[in-house]
């Protein structure tokens, strides 16, 4: 029986996905299963003969309902104890599941495992900047400002994931700032210190090209996550001055772009927080 399952979310990606789950197939362990979640893309993919592996299922959803969802429909049909993810324009490098589960059983008090990685925009390997190093340990503080875990790069336990409730399936975007949010206010973060992901960028589809202004998301995760009253009281004190930071960037924006309206609301959460605007 295997022990990971890799859950690929895609949506109009066929030649990506193809590279994805060749990638998977490829790795040094095979002790996996491989469930490849179609967002119910415009045409499917019975072309690719990556799919006809024993080790992978192929699942198409009825309707359109975004990648939270998606991955969590690939978890929910997960029959394993550890899950990894692995976005479908991404690809992994032939050990990096071997080196994960390796560093696990070296550290069996960890819940949640990611590892460096590489970037390739538009054909070029680019480095990362420095504010997105990967780092282990307590990432919460650092994952207030932007996301610190790559969601192509992770390995979690089932059970964390499934007692935090997956990905928030109301956010278009933003929902993996949301979840390691919500599970680095209680769990330290693993670090395999290899490379061991390649990630692909500068493609049209990605929602970071697609989905303006996705600061207010982050806004939204924050304000669910101080009302939802389980963080220390230096923990909410800090998300409630990166609340207030993201708040004023997004109605500045909003006021530029000619939406006055949006931009008060903002304003208002400002206004709201302006206590923790600026450290005391």
């Amino acid at each position: 029986m295997p022990v990971i399952s890799v859950v690929i979310p895609v949506f109009n990606r066929e030649k990506m996905l193809e590279r994805a789950v060749t990638s998977v197939l490829r790795q040094s362990l095979h002790d996996f299963e491989c469930i490849v979640v179609d967002d119910c893309s415009d045409g499917e993919y019975g072309r690719l003969s990556c799919l006809d592996d024993p080790r992978v299922r192929y699942i198409r959803l009825p309707d359109h309902g975004g990648v939270a969802r998606a991955r969590n429909q690939g978890v929910g049909r997960a029959t394993t104890p550890w899950i990894a993810f692995l976005d479908s324009d991404d690809e992994w490098l032939p050990k990096k599941l071997q080196r994960q589960m390796e560093w696990t059983a070296g550290h069996p008090s960890y819940l949640i495992l990611q590892s460096r990685e590489e970037w390739i925009r538009n054909g070029v390997r680019v480095s990362p900047p420095r504010t997105h190093e990967k780092c282990a340990g307590n990432l919460f503080y650092a994952s207030l400002e932007r996301c610190m875990v790559t969601p192509s790069s992770v390995m979690i336990r089932k059970e964390l994931f499934d007692w935090f409730g997956g990905f928030n399936e109301a956010m278009p975007a933003c929902e993996d700032y949301d979840l390691w949010l919500r599970i680095t206010a209680h769990f330290p973060v693993g670090l395999v210190d290899e490379v061991l992901l390649r990630r692909y960028g500068g493609h049209g589809d990605q929602l970071s090209a697609t989905v303006p202004i996705l600061d207010r998301f982050r806004i939204r995760s924050l304000l669910g996550l101080i009302e939802g009253g389980e963080l220390s009281a230096d923990q909410a004190v800090l998300a409630k001055r990166q609340l207030c930071k993201k708040a004023a960037i997004c109605a500045n924006g909003y006021k530029k772009r000619g939406n006055n309206d949006l931009g008060k609301r903002y304003e208002a959460i400002v206004e709201a927080y302006r206590q923790y605007d600026s450290p005391s």
